[in-house]
């Protein structure tokens, strides 16, 4: 096929790479370059790295929506457009280009969890399996025909960054394979039932601080979904500390929540609305992440401390 992929994070590259090695890809779209770190120096998207790579025609439109572009998208001419992650919602001028449609990867199992962040929904609500789904693009967010899903369990401690991983590599193999079906006429379309959907809504930095009255299976799942980013963070000693890893002990007692009830030689344990928090893996603003075993050779810890306050 004659495919345009549309893309812009790291996500979307294998399934890029996917297509590159399969079909012939006459052009890449992804969101406009970035000045990124204090020099402010110009980074590309992962998405333009790789089609540079193997020397792919890249559009890099402001708005979508722009009639000049998409009337470059007609001129191309594709059999497909596969959008992986791309960022900018399509008008339905371009989801009408293609003789096979516009063709999403999306990275979860849908209707469950349609918007802009399924994977790290997927860990902070503690669900036993994800996956991906391809699907036919319209004018909704996410409410497209399915066409195939490939399943995905998470491990116990399983973060946001693993499961990221694991789906992008998933997701590659599907759009093959949905693609093949797509030629050989063989694809079923699958309406969505929107009463089993839910909207996983953008992660924002405000919600990784940690409200030790809730639960500790509920902050010990905020912490993976928040990593790598926006981390989960709290505060000791009116110091910002992120808590990169933590596991949930058994523990009654009547402690105000958040307050260190133990220090062990590698972890130090912190009461909940219910049970209790061993952290495992912190780090203090300005300094690097370490596990607790290592903090606490060089730092004293003492009970009672209250964190976030």
């Amino acid at each position: 096929m004659r495919a345009i992929f549309m893309g812009t994070p790291e996500f979307a590259v294998p399934t890029l790479q996917a297509l590159i090695d399969h079909h012939e890809v006459i052009g890449v779209v992804t969101q406009p370059d970035k000045q990124r770190g204090r020099g402010k120096k110009v980074q590309f998207p992962p998405v333009k790295e790789k089609a540079v790579e193997y020397n792919i025609p890249v559009y890099q439109p402001v708005r979508a929506k722009e009639e000049a572009f998409i009337e470059t998208l007609r001129q191309l001419n594709p059999d497909v457009i596969v959008v992986v992650a791309y960022g900018q919602i399509l008008p339905e001028s371009i989801l009408n280009i293609p003789k096979y449609g516009c063709i999403n990867v999306h990275g979860s199992l849908l209707p469950k969890y349609r918007g802009a962040a399924p994977i790290q929904w997927a860990v902070l609500d503690g669900e036993e399996k994800t996956g991906i789904t391809t699907m036919f693009m319209e004018k909704g967010l996410d409410t497209g025909d399915m066409l195939d899903k490939v399943e995905v369990v998470l491990d116990p401690k399983e973060t946001a960054g693993t499961l990221h991983d694991k789906l992008m590599e998933a997701g590659a193999d599907l759009l093959l394979e949905t693609l093949k079906k797509l030629e050989a006429g063989t694809a079923v379309r699958i309406k969505q039932d929107d009463s089993k959907s839910c909207y996983a809504k953008m992660l924002s930095k405000e919600m990784g601080k940690i409200d030790f009255t809730k639960s500790a299976n509920e902050i010990e799942r905020l912490i993976r979904g928040m990593n790598p980013w926006p981390s989960a963070y709290t505060s000791m000693s009116g110091k910002t500390m992120k808590i990169w890893d933590a596991d949930v002990v058994e523990y009654q007692g009547n402690e105000k929540p958040g307050t260190i009830v133990d220090v062990t030689k590698d972890s130090i344990l912190v009461a909940t609305g219910e049970n209790a928090l061993a952290l495992k893996e912190i780090q203090l603003a300005g300094k690097k992440r370490m596990q607790v075993q290592a903090f606490l050779l060089g730092r004293s810890v003492e009970k009672g401390i209250v964190l976030g306050d």
